[in-house]
């Protein structure tokens, strides 16, 4: 039996089912939605804030909508009522009030015939707008004269809140209204009075009190200002707390590099540096030659040249008679590296192999024992290395490749592969060539020092890109058969691996339609995340070696492919993939000296498709890609923040609140120079919410 609580008694903890006057389905139909508590539910904020105006005559209605949409209560009369029958099966009524007549509609619901009639009074609440002149109600609450609470009230805003099929926004509003005050009235503020005045921050209580009542969109602004810097400022000073764990308490080997050894590994790399990756190399070399773990983020545009600038610290590593380790998160990324590692390493005493989930058990076994002797100095990969029987001698330089398809965790296993027969942990190198805005690089990888590769190495020339509709596609196979003929490679890419109710391009049949038609007579690859090791390695074998003319492929080959003569692309269904997703698969050409083509072909049924399409069209810079693809889909979409293991932002938006995190940024830094383990008396309850949200995910010592 539960246990029913008056409102004083209600905490945050409190069952919704112990909550006076809320029943068994409510609570069942809220827990469908994952709120189960009082505090589960304060914490279930308003998608958005409708102004709804007392009531008011409907020609006083009319004046105030006609600026903008509004929640309205209008008293009236019913005069007529209509049923148009059809698909929505429309039930309309005319409201008057002998000021001016409102139209009432309600789509899909026959049940309001009955309950509608001529002469009937009442009152009608919805959200009003302006057609063709009228006022107009779409879907209202009609309430009968003798059920009416006479109390109109003031003008305010009125939260709407995510809801189901099963409970809808307003009956989450009174079930909110039960629970509110007694959770506001217990909740401890971990930010001290002194603090709060001085960034001009209400108290936490208000500010979730207002999110869910406010009366003004100035309150309104300020209370969400608040709760986005609590989530800012916790996640900085998770982020900055292991930053300062990290460098007080673990030690790496020294790497140091004089002229001599710089000239032994450049002699290596088959090209010469550029003045980008000389300057980054430099800020590597500089981490890697203390006794401090090196924690680096590089990130660079498609094609700018981080893999060389990786392979540099590996050599270092293996130079200075210790390992290196290369993590990729795909087969196909993994092997192309591999390879390229193999060319430089040509004639080389340096052992290299390579570590995959497609590795044969017997292959595997030999690799293991080389790691773990040291004969095998360096080691290319996926997530195979970070697997439990996986251990090195003298691991020294981890590197992880493409940094948003890991997460925090991962990063924490590659350096706990180091603690061999020293404990010393691997200076860590991570790399992206999705760049990353700055305000989403300081929250989700705080912890890391930030290198930048700008530009592209010399002769390396951006594809032209051009964006088509679906109608014009034999138009454009025409015109690439024609290239091809003359000696170029295709990539083609498709959505889909298989057939689909959906209609989408697959990469079988696509092939085959190919083969039939534009592509008549071309040897044409296929290749998909489905396929067997031996059966990827064969088709990519085909493409590198020329054999094959087009290469017909899934987003597989977004990241790791690296074929020169291939500098023509098209993309099907383009309208399907993310922007980010589409410069990466852009990169795959203009790899050569050639003049490289990549099309998107497409029909963009939304807006947010249409500019997409035409943001990857007019711009090649993957920085502002990244930053429209940010302000678009937001973090969690765009570079995997879900899989870093850190808890969501209810409130805050990165693309809007880059000023806020700055703030946040620079308190948090003072915090922890001053409070390193947030163990003073104004620091602990901050310490008790940071470990409760992303302890686990950042991998933070609880010392406490």
């Amino acid at each position: 039996m539960v246990r029913v609580s008056d409102a004083g008694s209600i905490e945050a903890r409190t069952p919704l089912a112990a909550v006076a006057g809320v029943g068994p389905r409510t609570v069942e139909r809220l827990a469908h939605l994952g709120i189960h508590t009082a505090g589960d539910l304060v914490r279930h904020l308003p998608l958005r804030h409708e102004r709804r105006l007392a009531e008011r005559s409907i020609h006083e209605t009319l004046q105030e909508v006609s600026q903008a949409e509004a929640q309205v209560r209008l008293r009236g009369q019913i005069a007529r009522v209509r049923v148009r029958p059809g698909p929505r099966g429309m039930v309309e009524a005319t409201l008057e009030d002998g000021t001016a007549t409102a139209r009432l509609v309600w789509f899909n619901a026959p049940w309001m015939r009955g309950k509608l009639h001529p002469g009937d009074r009442g009152v009608a609440e919805g959200r009003g707008r302006v057609r063709n002149g009228y006022l107009e109600l779409g879907n209202a609450r009609w309430t009968a004269q003798e059920r009416v609470d006479v109390g109109a009230g003031g003008d305010d805003l009125r939260p709407i809140y995510p809801a189901s099929e099963e409970i809808g926004s307003s009956e989450i509003e009174a079930v909110v209204a039960k629970v509110l005050d007694p959770v506001c009235a217990g909740m401890v503020d971990p930010l001290a009075d002194t603090y709060r005045a001085s960034r001009d921050l209400p108290t936490l209580a208000q500010a979730w009190r207002t999110m869910h009542r406010p009366r003004a969109h100035e309150e309104l602004e300020r209370a969400r200002r608040r709760l986005a810097f609590d989530e800012l400022l916790l996640l900085q000073l998770g982020v900055m707390m292991r930053r300062a764990q990290l460098r007080a308490r673990t030690r790496a080997v020294p790497l140091p590099v004089d002229a001599r050894l710089d000239a032994h590994i450049r002699v290596r790399i088959p090209f010469t540096l550029t003045s980008e990756q000389d300057r980054v190399v430099g800020e590597i070399t500089h981490d890697l030659a203390r006794p401090e773990p090196m924690n680096r983020l590089l990130q660079g545009d498609v094609g700018s040249g981080k893999t060389a600038v990786a392979t540099y610290a590996m050599l270092l590593a293996a130079a200075h008679g210790h390992q290196a380790a290369l993590v990729a998160p795909t087969e196909i990324l993994a092997e192309q590296h591999h390879a390229v590692l193999g060319r430089m390493l040509d004639g080389s005493e340096l052992e290299l192999r390579l570590l995959t989930g497609s590795t044969t058990p017997a292959e595997r076994t030999a690799i293991v024992a080389g790691l773990a002797r040291g004969s095998v100095q360096l080691v290319v990969g996926t997530h195979a290395v970070l697997e439990g029987g996986v251990a090195f001698r003298s691991l020294a330089v981890a590197v992880i490749d493409e940094q948003h398809r890991f997460g925090v965790r991962q990063r924490a296993t590659i350096r706990q592969k180091g603690q061999g027969e020293r404990p010393l942990i691997p200076h860590t190198l991570v790399m992206t060539a999705t760049p990353i805005p700055r305000t989403l690089a300081i929250t989700l990888y705080g912890d890391l020092d930030l290198s930048t590769l700008r530009g592209r190495p010399p002769g390396r020339r951006p594809a032209i890109t051009r964006v088509v509709d679906m109608a014009k596609a034999p138009e454009v196979y025409a015109y690439l058969r024609g290239r091809i003929d003359r000696g170029e490679q295709c990539y083609v890419v498709v959505p889909a691996v298989e057939e689909s109710e959906q209609g989408l391009k697959d990469v079988a049949s696509h092939a085959r339609f190919l083969a039939q038609g534009p592509f008549t007579g071309l040897t044409i690859a296929s290749v998909h995340g489905r396929m067997s090791h031996e059966e990827r390695d064969r088709a990519m074998d085909l493409f590198r070696g020329g054999q094959a003319q087009v290469l017909v492929a899934t987003t597989v080959i977004e990241v790791g492919v690296d074929v020169p003569n291939a500098s023509l692309m098209v993309v099907e269904h383009a309208e399907r993939f993310g922007l980010a997703q589409l410069h990466q698969l852009r990169g795959r050409v203009g790899r050569g000296t050639a003049s490289s083509l990549c099309v998107f072909i497409g029909d963009a049924a939304t807006p947010d498709a249409a500019e997409r399409l035409a943001a990857v069209g007019s711009s090649d810079d993957g920085f502002e890609i990244a930053e429209r693809d940010l302000r678009w889909r937001g973090p969690g979409e765009v570079f995997g923040a879900r899989q870093s293991g850190l808890a969501p932002f209810r409130v805050a938006d990165l693309s809007h609140d880059a000023e806020l995190l700055r703030l946040a940024r620079a308190d948090a830094i003072a915090w922890i120079d001053r409070d390193p383990d947030l163990q003073a008396p104004d620091s602990l309850p901050l310490r008790r919410k940071l470990m409760h949200l992303h302890g686990e995910a950042l991998g933070l010592a609880d010392v406490g």
